[in-house]
């Protein structure tokens, strides 16, 4: 896969959210890590707003379930904060890396103007590997 200069990498897990941009050439891709933007994780299932709510919410479900609503959230925040960015041309070419779970999460949520500026997507867990993994990762 051709990485052209300037395309924006999100690697994304449950938890984790790492931006990256290509400073180099196509042919040869220079990963510069970005800062990465607090989201406001508000999507939870059932419709709560914020972790106090989906703990009273769910105060007799086990901690596995409040995890993976969290883990959910997060993910939904990285898809809704990427599709801001594409809206606003923020973001003109864009590569996700994501674990499957999330990837397909977040395919879910994906705007049309996001699909349009997408040109790959990785379901592999990458958060923590450095650029150059990353980038190895995708040439595989």
């Amino acid at each position: 896969m051709l990485l052209p200069h300037g395309t924006v990498f999100a690697v994304v897990d449950g938890e984790n959210f790492e931006l990256f941009r290509n400073t180099g050439m196509e042919a040869d891709p220079e990963l510069k890590q970005l800062e990465t933007p607090d989201l406001e994780e508000t999507n939870y299932s059932y419709g709560a707003r914020d972790h106090d709510k989906v703990s009273r919410f769910n105060s007799g479900a086990p901690k596995g379930r409040l995890d993976k609503l969290e883990e959910s959230a997060h993910v939904v925040a990285v898809a809704e904060w990427l599709n801001s960015q594409v809206l606003k041309h923020k973001i003109d070419k864009l590569v996700v890396v994501a674990d499957p779970k999330s990837l397909g999460e977040m395919r879910k949520r994906y705007h049309k103007e996001l699909e349009n500026v997408l040109i790959g997507e990785l379901p592999k867990t990458l958060t923590g590997h450095s650029p150059a993994e990353i980038v190895k990762a995708l040439h595989s």
